[in-house]
């Protein structure tokens, strides 16, 4: 269950980090990187076992 509401989130996430609105452009390597972050720390959690 936890897993597939995280999926979910970071899928959001992704949609949400590309820069296709005028407002967002002006933001740089913000989202893209809060996104890498994440799937760093979630990739850390399952090799680990705590996912």
């Amino acid at each position: 269950m936890l897993t597939n509401i995280l999926i979910i989130i970071l899928v959001l996430m992704l949609i949400g980090a590309l820069p296709r609105w005028p407002h967002s452009a002006s933001w740089g390597y913000l989202p893209s990187g809060a996104v890498g972050m994440v799937l760093l720390i979630l990739l850390v959690m399952l090799l680990t076992g705590r996912l």
